[in-house]
């Protein structure tokens, strides 16, 4: 098994009819006990600072939350780019990209950080049990990419799928390209 951490999932076509449809995923984790990762592209309506009663440092506050996967959509999670973090601990995604479950170190965070990081929030996952992902890479429903904090914090995140996929070769263009539904068609 290759592990997938640090990579994006884009649906490669054969998700149409599940709500993996033409997403972007960024996985977190991935080894022998499964996957965990974030869908990128899927920004709700709803405010950090509406979502969660915690007194939240006022950047923070204002940004979107993003319908992170079906799983536990009540579960709060946030990646935070820090260009000073050199830490590579577990919670490490990609250099400079940290995985955080527990807010509470957002409520003690110094002005200095908040200044100079980039935060993004979760509501729910997307998760594998062992062996799934690697078997749905296997029948082709995912293409990778490298993930970037450039991508990670995409300003037209809606767009990424297309983005991404236009970016990847005359041979993803079809369907980069192709009406969100295709019996329009």
């Amino acid at each position: 098994m290759r592990s997938l951490k640090g990579q994006l999932l884009l649906d490669g076509g054969k998700l149409a009819d599940t709500e993996f449809h033409r997403t972007v995923v960024l996985i977190c984790k991935h080894d022998a006990e499964g996957a965990f990762g974030l869908v990128l592209n899927r920004p709700s309506e709803h405010k950090v600072g509406r979502a969660l009663d915690d007194p939240l440092p006022e950047p923070v506050k204002h940004l979107s939350v993003f319908l992170g996967g079906p799983v536990q959509p009540q579960a709060m999670s946030c990646l935070i780019h820090d260009p000073t973090d050199n830490d590579p601990s577990e919670s490490q995604v990609i250099p400079n990209l940290r995985l955080i479950h527990d807010l509470d170190d957002l409520l003690e965070a110094k002005e200095d950080f908040l200044s100079r990081s980039q935060f993004k929030f979760f509501a729910g996952y997307a998760g594998w049990s062992p062996g799934q992902l690697d078997n749905e890479m296997k029948q082709g429903a995912w293409l990778t990419h490298p993930a970037t904090i450039d991508l990670v914090f995409h300003l037209q995140p809606q767009e990424l799928w297309k983005q991404i996929l236009l970016t990847k070769g005359l041979q993803y263009r079809l369907l980069a390209e192709a009406p969100d539904d295709a019996s329009r068609n």
